[in-house]
């Protein structure tokens, strides 16, 4: 890790980041009229958002913040390739690759464990030990509902305290086991290819994250981890179909077991993605 990274995170030690995020939530879900419709055009010209693909572009329609960022598209906006695991977000590739002794690569000098990610549960992450994980990055400017990489049933879902770091590339250079150690809601799916893995990992004025089974998860934040199990078919999603929501952006890391697939051949760490594009084929 470099100097300068070094630097760029070390306020993120210091600052009152549980309080930071609760500000931000509470703020962003409340209707203030022009003050709210000015906001989102000060976001919309900083980040280059493209108000052309949501399904209502009026930025003045939208009540609160959270209403704009959690955005729907336009019917066709992210047509679906004809792989078996597609994308299932807008964002960047952070990293990618196997899974080894219970590792997964984060950045230069830095991995975490599958065990940790998961919420302490080494019977699960035993399961993905030499599969494939992929960890996707999601910008402020990128449209934030996620989908389903293919059609599966929900088995589990596991809400995981923890810390609030940003997410951004120069904090995962920076922070030791960010993926492990930041706030996260586990999912996991038994599909036709076997189970997999979808984890929603909060951030730094990351108000809270929904599932559209659950609705929001977070808050509450009791600071104990929370385990909701489903009966098998209880809760089944098609391929790409909407299974969750960040309020501001944040990241997904997906776990695939051994022999399951292999990435899409263009892939590279820094490449960005659109929810809908081809992410892997049979191993």
């Amino acid at each position: 890790m470099s100097l300068a990274d070094r630097l760029a995170v070390l306020p993120q030690y210091l600052l009152p980041k549980q309080w930071l995020t609760s500000f931000a939530g509470a703020a962003a879900s409340r209707a203030a009229g022009g003050l709210t419709s000015a906001a989102i055009r000060r976001f919309v010209a900083r980040y280059g958002v493209d108000m052309s693909e949501a399904a209502d572009p009026d930025i003045t329609s939208y009540a609160s913040f959270n209403e704009f960022f959690t955005r729907a598209l336009k019917p066709g906006a992210r047509p679906l390739a004809e792989a078996p695991w597609l994308c299932p977000v807008d964002g960047a590739i952070s990293q990618f690759g196997a899974i080894a002794h219970d590792r997964i690569f984060q950045a230069k000098g830095h991995d975490y464990t599958t065990t940790a990610l998961v919420g302490g549960d080494a019977e699960l992450a035993a399961r993905f030990e030499g599969g494939s994980f992929a960890t996707l990055y999601l910008s402020p400017r990128d449209y934030h509902r996620i989908h389903m990489p293919c059609a599966g049933r929900l088995l589990r879902m596991i809400h995981v305290p923890g810390a609030l770091f940003s997410v951004n590339p120069t904090t995962a250079r920076g922070v030791p086991g960010l993926f492990a150690r930041n706030e996260r809601v586990v999912c996991v799916f038994e599909s036709a290819h076997g189970p997999f893995v979808l984890v929603l990992v909060g951030a730094t004025i990351v108000g809270s994250m929904a599932t559209v089974w659950h609705g929001v998860v977070n808050p509450p934040r009791p600071g104990t981890l929370r385990e909701w199990r489903y009966r098998d078919g209880e809760v089944a999603l098609g391929r790409g179909a909407e299974m969750g929501r960040f309020l501001l952006g944040s990241t997904v890391v997906l776990l695939f077991p051994r022999g399951t697939l292999r990435f899409e051949p263009g892939w590279t760490p820094g490449h960005a993605i659109r929810m809908g594009e081809a992410m892997g084929w049979p191993a």
